[in-house]
């Protein structure tokens, strides 16, 4: 079923019974702006909707006040580990900003990140990944990693809502494609928030096409 709730990712609807958005990631180092405007347009030409930068240092983040301009379409920056960057891309005028609230410095960083997004109105994506759960949860994950990714997602959402923070879609990523599928069922059963489909560390061209076309194809057969 369509998620209850929608964001608006720099225009673009996600969720909510809007059609299905594509989305895919530039490969280049996102501070060449050159190189990474020309990978952005040819995605773009290729139908990509919304697209992701990496943004693991300053001058990447810097860089985005000159490429956002010059995108044909809405830009989401990629954060790890530092709030300050993620404040960065938020100033620079991304559409979105994709954080793990447990890497980024503590709650208080999550807290200013929000109130940053907020101000600006931008969306974030949050959620989880079976190369990176929490450590409480590494027992959980043994037991059942479906149910684990799920719980460390539940946890973000969580934190965000304390802080009355809503505008979020949120992923649990898998490179195992059961895995995967069971994650996104059990996620969707539990939150009203849109899901940011994936299967992480897919592999080559050939076998990573495939494993994401099984696994995201029987999430779309389910709506």
């Amino acid at each position: 079923m369509a998620s209850k709730r929608s964001v608006n990712v720099g225009g673009v609807q996600i969720g909510g019974g809007a059609p299905v958005v594509l989305q895919s990631m530039t490969l280049t180092k996102t501070h060449d702006v050159p190189a990474t405007t020309a990978q952005i347009a040819a995605l773009a030409s290729a139908g990509c909707e919304i697209l992701r930068v990496a943004v693991p240092k300053t001058e990447d983040a810097e860089a985005l006040g000159k490429i956002v301009p010059r995108s044909p379409v809405p830009i989401i920056a990629d954060i790890h580990f530092n709030a300050s960057l993620a404040l960065k891309a938020i100033e620079q005028g991304v559409a979105a900003v994709r954080i793990n609230p447990g890497n980024i410095g503590g709650p208080d960083k999550v807290a200013e990140v929000v109130r940053a997004a907020k101000a600006k109105g931008t969306p974030m994506r949050i959620g989880a990944n079976s190369g990176s759960l929490p450590k409480h949860l590494e027992e959980l994950a043994q037991k059942d990693q479906a149910e684990a990714l799920v719980e460390a997602a539940l946890e973000e959402v969580r934190l965000l809502e304390s802080l009355d923070f809503y505008d979020f879609k949120i992923s649990v990523k898998s490179s195992h494609v059961p895995t995967m599928i069971r994650a996104y069922r059990l996620l969707a059963a539990k939150v009203p928030y849109p899901l940011h489909l994936g299967v992480t560390e897919a592999g080559t061209p050939f076998s990573g096409s495939i494993k994401s076309a099984v696994g995201m194809g029987a999430l779309l057969a389910d709506g």
